[in-house]
């Protein structure tokens, strides 16, 4: 049984669909950023972590693509072109999608009011808008990122979409648009996202 810690409504959202899409069981302890029952199992209180056997696993991407390949599901076997690929298009969202709402999120309310810097949200929103255009050209004509088979970055890409809806960062590119709504639409998101209400 895995245990996952964090609050919802925040990168733990990736790990709990992960769990649901594999159809394994698993504790949610809802914990925020930062409070003592992160930063025990994480020095720098950030979520989720994922708890096995005592162990603490940080980071979303390092715990879903953890969980993916031990259960060998919704990912590409290592050592494989296709898992080159798909670690390749991993990389491509954290850099260009991730990185873009998280550094909007630490000058909106995570850094201290002293050190956020307003004007730099409009960068982040021609960069996040320009990195759509950029996807489009990498997707595939499969209902998934990487074709048939739904992997890992699908799990990060969609995410950033309800990430990026709350931030009002805007989906311009129709195909993109056409994707986050049958990835929204999945039963294990469903269920995730009811339950945070």
């Amino acid at each position: 049984m895995y245990t996952v810690i964090g609050k919802a409504n925040s990168r733990a959202t990736r790990v709990l669909w992960m769990l649901e899409e594999l159809g394994q069981g698993y504790t949610h302890v809802p914990a925020a950023p930062q409070s003592q029952g992160v930063v025990s199992f994480n020095p720098a209180g950030k979520v989720p972590v994922l708890i096995e056997d005592g162990t603490p696993i940080t980071d979303s991407t390092a715990i879903i693509q953890y969980l993916a390949d031990k259960h060998g599901a919704l990912t590409f076997p290592a050592g494989t072109l296709d898992r080159a690929r798909q670690d390749s298009l991993t990389q491509f969202l954290l850099d260009e999608f991730d990185s873009a709402l998280w550094m909007a999120a630490r000058h909106s309310f995570i850094l201290p009011q002293e050190l956020r810097q307003s004007a730099i949200k409009e960068s982040l929103v021609w960069e996040f808008t320009n990195s759509q255009k950029t996807l489009v050209h990498r997707l595939g004509d499969g209902p998934f990122l990487m074709g048939a088979q739904m992997t890992v970055p699908d799990i990060i890409l969609t995410h950033c979409g309800i990430w990026a809806r709350v931030a009002k960062f805007a989906v311009t590119e129709a195909k993109l648009g056409a994707y986050l709504e049958r990835m929204t639409a999945r039963p294990a998101l469903a269920r995730v996202l009811t339950a945070m209400g």
